[in-house]
C-alpha cells in the first residue's frame, strides 16, 4: 500500500511496504533539471548531481563509494530535463545505513574546489564522449530543433562554456533555489519498518522551505531542422512530432501508438525498414512526456547513400499509419504488452520507488494497478487512430548528422 506523508516544510515522503521481499530502495527526488536552468547556468543540475558523490564533511568520495560496495548495495543518480534523483537499493537490514549516507550527501556535500575542478574535467569528457557518439547527440539536436531557445531545448549536460565558471557558491546558490521543501520527494519501497520512516521524517524535516518558484512556460513546438556535418560511417536522423504531457488523459493511447509505430520488434518501422528493406540496423520510436508538453521521436541510422531511401520509407510508414490506423489485433496485442511490461516492472522495489517518486513529483497523484489496467483496457481504436492522424500528419522537427551538413531534398 502506498502512503504519503507531508512534512511542514513541504517535503513529501512516499512509502510502499512490501514485506515479502528482502530489499529496500530509497530515492531522493528533486523537482529540477535542465528545464529549470538559466541559459548561462546550463548543466548545473547534472554537475551538482556529480558533486554529491565527491565528498561530505565526514566522508570522502572513496568512502561514499565504499559505503555501498561493502554492504552489497547499489547507489547511483541521474538528471533529466525536469527532475534529479539520488537513489540506493540495499538489503532491508541496511536500509537505515543507506538513508544515512544519502542524507549525508544531500545535506553535507562540501563542494571542495579541488574536487570540483577534477569533476568538471570528468563532465567535460562526458560531453566530448556524447559529441563523439552521433546516435546520442542527434537526440539533443532534436530538442534544439523542436524547442529552440526554450529551456527544454537545452542539453542536460550543458556545455564546456557554461560549466567552466561553476564553483561551490554556484552550486550552493542553485540548491537554495530548488533543493527545498516543495521540490523534494523521498520515495521508499520494500521491506521497510516504521522506525525507518520515522527516522526519514526527522532527517528531512531539516530541508529549508521553498521561497523560489519557477515560472513554467509551455514551449513552442518548432518544426525546425538542425544539421551537423560529421565524418561518420552512417547518417543519423531524428524526426520529432508533437506529443502529450505526462498527465494527459490520452497518454495510454499514445503509448500504444508509439509501440505500434516503433516501440518493439513487431512495430511498423522495424518490420518495414529493417526486416523488409534492410536499410538499417537501428530504427525505433519513443515518447518523451513533460509536465506540460511532449514529443514523439523517430530515430534511424543508415549509410549516407541510403539516407533518402530511408527517409522516404519512414514517411510512407507514418503516413500509412495515420491514414489507415491500427487494427483490432494490433490494439489487443499492444494492450497486453503494455500491461505485461507494467506488471513485470513492479516486481522490482527500485521500479516501485521510482514510480511513486515520479508520480508524486510530476502528477501529485497515485493510481492503483487496477485503475491503470482499466485505463489501458478502455483505450479504443478510435482513440489511437485519432491521435495518429493529429500527430503523424504534422510537419516534424528534424535533426540530422551526415557527411555533407546539408538537408536532403526530401526534407525540404
Amino acid at each position: 500500500m502506498i502512503q504519503k506523508i507531508e512534512l511542514a516544510n513541504g517535503v513529501r515522503i512516499m512509502t510502499e511496504s512490501i514485506p515479502t521481499v528482502r530489499s529496500a530502495s530509497i530515492g531522493i527526488w528533486v523537482g529540477t533539471g535542465s528545464r529549470f536552468e538559466e541559459t548561462n547556468e546550463n548543466g548545473i543540475s547534472h554537475f551538482l548531481e556529480h558533486m554529491f558523490f565527491k565528498g561530505t564533511k565526514t566522508r570522502s568520495a572513496a568512502e561514499i563509494a565504499e559505503s555501498f560496495d561493502r554492504i552489497g548495495g547499489q547507489v547511483n543518480a541521474f538528471t533529466s530535463k525536469e527532475y534529479t534523483c539520488y537513489y540506493a537499493k540495499v538489503l532491508d537490514q541496511h536500509a537505515t545505513y543507506a538513508v544515512d549516507v544519502l542524507q549525508d550527501m544531500f545535506f553535507n556535500s562540501v563542494f571542495d574546489e579541488a574536487e570540483l575542478a577534477k569533476e568538471k574535467n570528468v563532465v567535460f569528457e562526458e560531453i566530448k564522449m556524447v559529441d563523439d557518439t552521433p546516435d546520442d547527440i542527434v537526440h539533443d539536436l532534436l530538442s534544439e530543433a523542436t524547442y529552440g531557445k526554450h529551456s527544454l531545448g537545452l542539453p542536460i549536460l550543458g556545455t564546456i562554456e557554461t560549466l567552466t565558471p561553476f564553483n561551490g557558491d554556484s552550486l550552493r546558490s542553485y540548491m537554495d533555489r530548488y533543493y527545498t521543501g516543495d521540490y523534494v520527494v523521498i520515495s521508499i519501497a520494500g521491506n521497510i519498518t516504521n522506525e525507518l520512516i520515522e527516522e526519514v521524517k526527522e532527517i528531512f524535516s531539516k530541508v529549508k522551505p521553498t521561497t523560489h518558484s519557477f515560472n513554467m512556460s509551455v514551449p513552442p513546438f518548432l518544426s525546425n531542422k538542425v544539421v551537423r556535418k560529421k565524418e561518420t560511417e552512417q547518417a543519423h536522423v531524428c524526426l520529432g512530432y508533437p506529443g502529450l504531457a505526462v498527465g494527459d488523459e490520452n497518454i495510454y493511447a499514445l503509448v500504444l501508438l508509439n509501440n505500434l509505430l516503433g516501440g518493439s520488434m513487431s512495430s511498423r518501422l522495424f518490420q518495414e525498414i529493417r526486416e523488409k528493406r534492410g536499410l538499417c540496423y537501428s530504427v525505433f520510436s519513443y515518447h518523451s512526456s513533460y509536465q506540460d508538453s511532449g514529443m514523439l521521436t523517430i530515430y534511424a541510422g543508415t549509410a549516407h547513400q541510403q539516407l533518402d531511401e530511408l527517409l522516404l520509407a519512414v514517411q510512407e510508414t507514418t503516413k500509412y499509419l495515420a491514414d489507415n490506423g491500427m487494427n483490432e489485433k494490433e490494439l489487443g496485442n499492444g494492450k497486453e504488452q503494455l500491461k505485461g511490461n507494467l506488471m513485470l516492472s513492479l516486481e522490482s522495489t527500485n521500479s516501485r520507488m521510482s514510480r511513486n517518486g515520479k508520480n508524486e513529483l510530476l502528477l501529485k497523484k497515485h493510481r492503483t494497478l487496477d485503475d491503470i489496467v482499466e485505463e489501458i483496457n478502455s483505450v479504443t481504436l478510435a482513440d489511437v487512430n485519432q491521435l495518429a492522424q493529429s500527430i503523424l500528419l504534422e510537419q516534424p522537427a528534424v535533426s540530422l548528422i551526415n557527411s555533407t551538413g546539408e538537408v536532403p531534398l526530401i526534407l525540404k
